[in-house]
């Protein structure tokens, strides 16, 4: 089954299976789901064709989701950046945007470059 550009897993259960959709999370899926009338044990194997319809016209017409999702966070962030607010500098800058610290555990958005530090010793001079 394919919802939103998206093949989502058939053997598991269609809450789940719904989280694969960028924009869908657990809770989403749940009203997503409970708004089409469905079990929330149903698996996607075990759907008709009339609920497969059903939820997928639920996922794109009521919700944000994939490509329309990335653009419009994209298009935010570019934002922040043109306007030079505290958060656009901090993405500018690759660094952490939400106030965390930064002597340690800013690796995620920094990047990881323990390896390029070397021991303080100098090498020994070479002989000719």
């Amino acid at each position: 089954m394919r919802v939103a550009g998206v093949s989502i897993p058939r053997e598991k259960r269609l809450l789940v299976a719904l989280t694969y959709i960028y924009g869908v999370g657990p809770t989403t899926a749940q009203k997503i789901v409970e708004s089409a009338g469905i079990p929330l044990e149903k698996r996607v194997s075990e759907l008709t064709e009339a609920e497969e319809d059903r939820v997928r016209n639920i996922v794109e017409k009521q919700n944000t989701t994939e490509g329309d999702l990335r653009r419009q966070i994209q298009a935010n962030i570019k934002r922040l950046k043109d306007i030079k607010c505290y958060r656009g500098v901090r993405h500018i800058r690759h660094l952490p945007v939400n106030g965390q610290r930064t002597k340690t555990n800013s690796r995620t958005v920094r990047g990881n470059k323990r390896n390029i530090a070397t021991s303080g010793r100098k090498p020994s001079a070479q002989k000719t």
